[in-house]
């Protein structure tokens, strides 16, 4: 079986925000027991992460982390068409990556204890983000 959907996702700026329930949600409508989730963000300045849920201090980090590594405003970048956080949204976005897959497991998406699945903004003004899961799988007993 195959299933795809399409997600929306508002941003109030650069952060992370985590719609593992969403993701999910949609694997259960499925009727998939098990397969692949696949989830693709259709922007070059956003980005997909499996990351840590549980305590928020690790996504500060990481937050903290590329702001040294690639701060906003960087005169080395030509690209800043649309504002000094342009470029280094790019860079961010390319290394952390536009999709990420998940095993589907007995119904349900197969993440570690404290993962879960977050859309990484790396504008600092909001966003409405364009996300589309994909679930391929086999239903029980196929």
């Amino acid at each position: 079986m195959f299933a795809q959907e399409s997600l929306t996702l508002s941003t109030s700026g650069r952060g992370t925000y985590e719609f593992t329930d969403a993701v999910e949600r949609m694997v259960r409508s499925t009727g998939a027991e098990r397969g692949l989730c696949s989830i693709f963000v259709h922007h070059t300045s956003a980005s997909l992460i499996l990351c840590e849920n549980a305590d928020s201090s690790v996504r500060r980090d990481l937050e903290r982390f590329f702001a040294r590594w690639v701060p906003d405003g960087d005169p080395l970048f030509s690209h800043t068409l649309e504002g000094p956080d342009d470029m280094p949204a790019h860079i961010r976005s390319i290394v952390s990556g536009a999709s990420v897959q998940i095993p589907i497991a007995h119904g349900q998406l197969d993440l570690g204890t404290w993962q879960g699945v977050f859309l990484w903004e790396h504008r600092t003004s909001p966003h409405r983000r364009r996300v589309t899961v994909t679930v391929m799988g086999a239903p029980s007993g196929a």
